[in-house]
């Protein structure tokens, strides 16, 4: 399978997207390559991407899709981009975007940045410096313009803000400089062919059929130690999802809501905490865990407030051992409380759970656990949250659904 992740560089209606074996995906963002439907031998063609309204597509994301053995090609835009920076671990860059950035020609976003249309239809609005660059080129190998004229165009073009340089934008500006044989002689240009000078558009045509012709077929050897690092390993774990019910869930919430609702999970928790001890992650020598504690601080101490070990919610046996005491209806809740989190972002621009206010997280902590707030350190360990400040925290994705609920049920109770 080949996963095209396109937007505003290529039209959805280009006939090479509609080969056999092509999924369509919009611009690549934060996450994507973690999709459970990218697997080993498959091919990723990387053209466009987020990067202001939401957070761009990581090094390490690509790095880990290639160790898997996942074919990544990068052209025109983003992935031009990503392919010049990772062309030493293996990132097949296709087109004259991506020569430009690897022979060090060009090396800011702003040369392939274009603002975009909001309607999802991911349109561009703007026009790039490379393509602003290469007409400027045509147009002096036509004899329109000459080397002076074309630098001082190209300066006054590039002062222009990305999501402002329109083709409106550039007739403006070409005669604020009385360049109108250059003005005329581009539209003239763009009337008999719209693609004209979109050296972006070719770039990602090439791109699409090296990815049909086979050519990231030939599969490089990363080792882990490249891209596993503290942050992926918490971007794994957020973007873990798994289809359960019908429905998927993210595997983090599930284990997030045992972690708070599930009054059972400290039992569950200290038996975790013993297994790894006894069949450590990194595969070093078992220790009973009474004996580990005793080494590190003479079992003056609980386990949960020693160990803290990092989760992997890739490891199928480590959520497995988890979500050991998981129902169907808790699966049913998490679900509801992922919609009205949803919702509550639909609803309030700019809304996030870092918007949740401590004290109400905290309330719902206590209220469910029972506890005075001194206790709040030692339940949030004993239920693998480390301390209460953490636990506050990965509690906030629920507050929505769980004062709904308590909405209605007061709600119920009156009436």
């Amino acid at each position: 399978m080949i996963h095209v992740y396109v937007g505003p560089t290529l039209s959805a209606s280009e006939p090479v997207l509609a080969g056999p074996g092509l999924r369509v995906l919009p611009p690549a963002r934060h996450g994507d390559l973690f999709d459970a439907a990218i697997g080993g031998g498959d091919t990723v063609v990387l053209i466009d991407g987020v990067y202001h309204q939401a957070p761009a597509l990581r090094h390490k994301e690509i790095l880990a899709a290639m160790g898997r053995g996942v074919g990544v090609i990068g052209a025109a835009s983003i992935g031009a981009l990503r392919a010049a920076e990772l062309a030493p671990y293996g990132m097949l860059g296709v087109g004259s975007v991506y020569s430009a950035y690897a022979s060090g020609q060009i090396d800011g976003d702003d040369e392939v940045a274009v603002g975009q249309t909001p309607d999802g239809e991911f349109g561009a609005l703007t026009w790039p410096l490379v393509n602003v660059r290469h007409v400027l080129e045509l147009a002096q190998s036509a004899g329109i313009l000459d080397g002076e004229r074309t630098a001082g165009l190209l300066q006054a073009l590039r002062a222009v803000y990305y999501p402002q340089r329109t083709w409106a934008a550039v007739r403006a500006v070409c005669r604020r400089r009385g360049e109108t044989a250059f003005a005329g002689w581009l539209t003239g240009q763009r009337e008999r062919d719209r693609s004209f000078g979109d050296l972006k558009r070719a770039d990602a045509l090439a791109a699409v059929r090296a990815a049909l012709d086979g050519a990231a077929a030939a599969r490089v050897v990363i080792e882990p130690s490249v891209w596993e690092t503290a942050y992926f390993r918490r971007w794994s774990n957020a973007f873990a999802r798994s289809c359960v019910d019908g429905r998927v869930l993210r595997t983090e919430d599930r284990l997030v809501y045992q972690q708070v609702f599930d009054l059972a999970f400290r039992a569950r928790w200290a038996a975790y905490l013993e297994r790894l001890s006894l069949h450590p992650a990194d595969g070093g020598p078992g220790m009973a865990l009474a004996k580990r504690l005793a080494r590190a601080c003479g079992g003056d101490l609980p386990a949960d407030r020693v160990f803290h070990p990092g989760l992997d919610l890739r490891d199928e046996q480590t959520v497995a051992a988890l979500l050991a005491g998981e129902t169907a209806h808790d699966r049913q809740a998490v679900a509801r409380y992922a919609d009205a989190l949803a919702w509550a972002r639909r609803s309030r621009p700019g809304f996030s759970t870092a918007a949740v206010r401590d004290e109400v997280s905290r309330d719902l902590l206590l209220r469910v656990w029972r506890c005075p707030e001194h206790e709040l350190d030692a339940e949030a360990s004993a239920r693998g949250l480390v301390c209460g400040t953490r636990a506050v925290h990965a509690a906030k994705r629920f507050v929505p659904g769980f004062l709904e609920e308590i909405e209605r049920t007061e709600t119920a109770h009156v009436g």
